[in-house]
């Protein structure tokens, strides 16, 4: 899972991307089947699908993420487990910002930007409120992890 709450050991699924795929796929077909509710650890957690192209690839990609609002905005954070590097989903994003988003049982088109300075500290605050396993994964890392929005153009 691209952010991962309480339960999931984030350091064993950076490292090994076979791991991290099979709990994707558990996670948005469990996610498809049940209107976009899920159990387990992520039970509760605001979970969103989220179709990209591939930066490398060009291929159609899925990933499950934690989200937040801000008005109309989706926001997402590019936590990555607080790993060194950012996820790669958030490479496709910069390469490929127009994106599909799956809320609930809603299916909309939007745009991807990332946000920067004092819009990205509220935001990642906002969230991290919501999620305080955020605040952990940014104390674990030297980098500042990006935040991103989702903004609807359909």
């Amino acid at each position: 899972m691209a952010n991962t709450p309480e339960g999931i050991d984030t350091d064993r699924l950076v490292a090994d991307p076979r791991a991290i795929d099979e709990l994707n796929q558990s996670v948005i077909k469990e996610f498809r089947a049940n209107q976009g509710k899920v159990g387990g650890p992520m039970e509760g957690m605001p979970i969103l699908l989220l179709t990209m192209t591939g930066a490398k690839t060009g291929r159609t990609l899925v990933r499950p993420l934690c989200y937040s609002r801000d008005g109309d905005r989706i926001v997402i954070i590019a936590s990555y487990g607080g790993a060194p590097r950012n996820p790669p989903w958030y490479h496709n994003l910069v390469a490929n910002p127009v994106v599909t988003v799956e809320v609930g049982t809603e299916k909309l088109k939007a745009r991807a930007t990332q946000v920067y300075s004092a819009e990205r500290d509220r935001l990642f605050e906002a969230q991290s409120k919501l999620m305080p396993f955020f605040t952990d994964y940014q104390n674990k890392t030297k980098r500042q992890i990006p935040v991103l929005t989702l903004t609807r153009i359909d």
